[in-house]
């Protein structure tokens, strides 16, 4: 089993004090499970959830001061939890119990003292609460935390009188507290006092609204000092390259354990299956789907998961990410995510201008985005000299600042050539082809299917056999995750199939243009190459002959 828990668990002895046993207790004496089978049924908390619940709801212990010795006795360890685990854990339900503990006003979340012993919190309620239970789409409002939160409230004796339920919020009687069903929106965000907030299957939120949001979710915790807000992210395995806010999450971890990134009020726990197992046997997939259940297998239908393996139909990536809890490629990616994320660096050559570099260009107008993207000859390494994004509704390409940073490129280095997408910038293209040579600016259409294709295919080889890197830039990254395959009719030489690339769907806000412009980018690097343009002492132009289309 492969988990990862940030911060690792103190050694004997050192432990922290927690108020999650006191709140175990009270969930299991007041609440409900939510919908299901056991709906309407007397909670019970699991040995994992019972140790998340401790970990969540750390405290400073007595005598504890900041870096400016202010004392931070009895305030909450951490501000950030994110749990990934795999699909079907019930992790939403226990979101859902958190933020009924969080709105009742006698739960027993905030330390306001110690017990005689000095090492026991003592809780109490959050005066006035602002709870957000946030889902991707309006519609998964109702499906996620907020809904299984209503069910609990309505269908428990204890508590239900101490609430006003609606549709959309949850009120205490008293007025002064409510929790509130949200849809990803970062304006919806903005001013809100958040006491507990929590995000649901945020390997979904990959696009660019959804992660604005999250930031500003965030960004809303320090509001209220007094309430010790926090936040609970809950997850299962991202797709690499969506740059969603479980990927961003994932990355913020690794850069916490690494010690790159300083922050102790971070608790991050991940859970997988681990990478010993046989997916081709029936023996091999069971001992996998075992192992990311964790201590959850005894009420799992063990059984019933393996079988999906057994579809000849099956989408076998889609089950190792949802079930193993592993970050894979989704069947449809174009390129190898992960792995253009690992060949990430910098440039060997901190003044790596007057190289020698080839360059792609793909375009839009008002809509999608539009990229020029560098790849330097001697070495493969890749960079976006310009990549411009739609940013809001009414938003047209910067056309001018695409001028000047096509003559920049030109002017820092040695342009072997410019492979360009024609569409809607053919006046651009001739403008650019009479400034620097009209056999330095190429049109190269992506409409035309077969060399698309084997250049794609070309590009996709090089990602994976670690032929070419790149500078890291997220945005890029992005585009290459976003990237899907669409087959086409017609094989390569060698018998196999030749596919482009598209968006997910039509009106995607996930765009992949800078991926189409490194693909271009990559060919002419691969014809430099071809026609002998890689000596260090490069003092001329090599001119390969033009392919017939």
């Amino acid at each position: 089993m492969v988990v990862l828990m940030i911060p690792e668990l103190e050694a004997e002895g050192a432990e922290w004090p927690s108020l999650g046993p006191s709140i175990v207790r009270w969930i299991e004496a007041n609440l409900t499970f939510g919908p299901g089978d056991l709906r309407g049924m007397p909670a019970k908390v699991d040995g994992e959830k019972q140790a998340f619940i401790s970990r969540m709801y750390e405290v400073y212990p007595l005598g504890a001061k900041d870096a400016n010795g202010k004392p931070i006795h009895g305030r909450r360890r951490f501000r950030r939890c994110c749990l990934s685990v795999a699909k079907g854990q019930a992790k939403t339900e226990l979101a859902a119990w958190l933020a009924a503990c969080e709105l009742h006003p006698d739960a027993p979340v905030r330390c306001y003292d110690f017990d005689s012993t000095g090492r026991t919190p003592t809780g109490r309620g959050v005066t006035d609460p602002y709870i957000a239970l946030v889902a991707y789409t309006e519609e998964q409002t109702e499906d996620l935390a907020y809904a299984a939160l209503k069910v609990m409230v309505e269908e428990s004796v204890a508590i239900r009188g101490d609430f006003d339920i609606g549709l959309e919020r949850i009120m205490r009687k008293t007025g002064d507290g409510k929790a509130v069903a949200l849809a990803g929106s970062p304006n919806a965000r903005d001013g809100a006092r958040t006491t507990f907030q929590h995000k649901d299957e945020t390997h979904r939120w990959n696009s660019d609204r959804l992660r604005r949001a999250a930031t500003t979710m965030t960004a809303n915790l320090p509001k209220r000092l007094m309430a010790d807000p926090w936040e609970l992210e809950t997850t299962t395995a991202f797709t690499p390259g969506e740059n969603s806010v479980a990927e961003q999450s994932a990355d913020y971890a690794k850069g916490v354990r690494e010690h790159r990134i300083k922050d102790s009020r971070l608790f991050y726990f991940h859970r997988q299956a681990g990478d010993g197992h046989d997916l081709g046997t029936p023996e091999g997939i069971r001992a996998a789907v075992v192992e990311a259940c964790g201590p959850t297998v005894a009420w799992r239908d063990i059984e019933g998961i393996c079988d999906q393996w057994q579809d000849p139909g099956a989408d076998l990536t889609y089950l190792e990410r949802v079930w193993l809890n592993r970050t894979v490629a989704a069947s449809a990616q174009a390129f190898d995510a992960t792995k253009w994320k690992a060949s990430a660096h910098l440039h060997p050559d901190a003044d790596h201008k007057l190289q020698l570099i080839t360059l792609g260009f793909d375009g839009s107008l008002n809509d999608d985005s539009t990229a020029l993207i560098a790849t330097c000859v001697l070495c493969g390494w890749q960079w976006p000299v310009g990549l411009w994004e739609k940013d809001f509704e009414g938003w047209e390409v910067p056309r001018p600042e695409v001028d000047a940073a096509v003559d920049q490129a030109f002017a820092d280095f040695e342009v072997w050539r410019m492979y360009s997408d024609p569409s809607k910038w053919e006046a651009d293209l001739a403008r650019w082809a009479g400034r620097h040579g009209d056999k330095r600016v190429v049109g190269w259409p992506t409409t035309h299917y077969r060399k698309m294709a084997t250049a794609l295919k070309s590009y996709a080889s090089a990602i994976v056999n670690g032929d070419m890197s790149n500078n890291g830039d997220a945005r890029v990254a992005r585009h290459i995750g976003n990237a899907v395959r669409s087959q086409l009719n017609f094989k390569d030489d060698d018998g196999s199939p030749l596919w482009l690339i598209q968006k997910d769907r039509r009106d995607s806000p996930n765009k992949i243009d800078a991926a189409m412009a490194g693909c271009m980018s990559w060919q002419a690097r691969l014809d430099a190459v071809a026609s002998g343009a890689t000596n260090e002492q490069w003092n001329g132009i090599f001119i390969p002959q033009d392919d017939d289309d």
